[in-house]
């Protein structure tokens, strides 16, 4: 085996799933995080089909991912005045299994905290790929050689912009932002929408969820104070209880912003760095990205254990096999859903949503992308198989096509 040593950038859920799957295969991987520990908090994602299930299996998380769900009801969609106007359904945002992202984000810490380096708190400031290796320097902690490098670092990824180029190159502004917040909502599950703007309160996403249509929004990443500030400015003139949601704000403990955008990479490699995720191929708010994430993890480190570490054909193969795949991040633009930017898109969502006849279907005709691909068994060619010893066979496996 060769290209053993590998530096993940993200420790949400691309790159812990990665970190999983690379070290049973023998690598020796570190994982750099700009936050000091895994973070909390963020909207439910969601994980649906035969291929997510597998995988999820296959990482012995299954019945942990499965207890932590947490199920949408039925919401109301109101007016301004707040009266009922239509029927939200609660499937509609969620997959078969809907989970709060930092739950899942500490499950997978859980599972490689024993077999893989964890740096919080650092991030990597220079990449220089010397044909041998990648040499890394650090924010704070010592420069260090690797053989690969892999950005999983979201949709604004620091290893991208450093690899690749400026996140100017590679992402497109698909003309809405989104807003999580740990806001005073009530009991009670509602959707309310005028032209441009939808809050959403007491669902799973969060206590709320605010999508607003708007042009790209002066970079303020690191200032989550600026953040709330350009939340109340583009909603200042809503209506209903946006006003009063306004208010509480600047107080919210929990909060996170963003643009709703698309990622796009010629190539998903260059030299010694590949991308994975967010970082690599984007994600629209459609539900698809944490799927996707954990999926492609999944491919990327099998590829590399079957090449052997050789990270040309390895890389070479993964793209090739998982494009297709992903290329679903380039078809949905949530916000245009969410967040119709007329009255007359706002009534004919809300007749989508509250037709129950048309909304059944269209949840299969919109989850089937998530099991467009055939999956390899990779399992042969792990390191930490333990070999049972009236059989002769690995102990505890049962490959990537086991029941359901």
């Amino acid at each position: 085996m060769q290209n053993t040593r590998v530096l993940v950038s993200g420790a949400s859920i691309a790159g812990p799933a990665l970190a999983h799957w690379l070290q049973r295969y023998g690598f020796a991987v570190t994982v750099v995080e700009k936050a000091g520990s895994i973070r909390p908090g963020g909207q439910a994602v969601d994980f649906k089909g035969p291929i997510h299930r597998r995988v999820l299996r296959e990482m012995g998380i299954l019945d942990e991912v499965r207890a932590a769900d947490v199920r949408d009801e039925d919401g109301i969609i109101v007016n301004a005045a707040g009266r009922k106007v239509g029927t939200a359904p609660g499937a509609f945002g969620a997959g078969e299994v809907n989970i709060p992202r930092g739950d899942l984000a500490r499950i997978l810490h859980r599972l490689t905290e024993d077999t893989v380096e964890y740096v919080f708190g650092d991030s990597i400031t220079s990449l220089t790929d010397t044909g041998d290796g990648v040499d890394v320097t650090f924010e704070h902690g010592a420069p260090r050689t690797f053989d690969l490098v892999v950005g999983a670092d979201g949709m604004h990824s620091n290893v991208r912009r450093l690899a690749f180029g400026p996140e100017s190159e590679h992402v497109t502004h698909l003309g809405y932002h989104y807003v999580l917040a740990d806001l005073d909502t009530g009991p009670d599950d509602v959707v309310y929408s005028e032209p441009g703007i939808t809050v959403m309160l007491g669902g799973t996403k969060a206590p709320a969820f605010l999508v607003f249509a708007g042009p790209p929004l002066p970079p303020a990443r690191d200032d989550v104070a600026r953040q709330k500030q350009q939340v109340t400015e583009a909603l200042r003139r809503g209506k209903w209880r946006i006003p009063e949601l306004l208010e509480q704000l600047p107080d919210a403990r929990e909060f996170y912003m963003d643009s709703i955008s698309r990622a796009t990479v010629d190539r998903w490699s260059r030299g010694r760095v590949v991308l994975l995720g967010d970082s690599a191929w984007g994600n629209a708010l459609g539900g698809y990205g944490t799927g996707l994430a954990v999926v492609g993890a999944y491919v990327l480190a099998g590829e590399l254990a079957r090449a052997g570490g050789d990270h040309v054909a390895a890389f070479d193969v993964f793209e090739r096999r998982y494009r297709d795949y992903a290329s679903i991040s380039h078809k949905v633009n949530a916000g245009k859903l969410l967040a119709p930017r007329t009255a007359a898109g706002i009534r004919v969502r809300n007749l989508l949503f509250s037709a129950l006849a048309v909304v059944g279907p269209l949840m299969r005709v919109v989850d089937r992308p998530a099991s467009n691909l055939v999956l390899e068994d990779y399992d042969a060619l792990r390191t930490d198989r333990e070999t049972d010893s009236r059989t002769g066979s690995p102990a505890g496996t049962t490959g990537v096509g086991g029941a359901d």
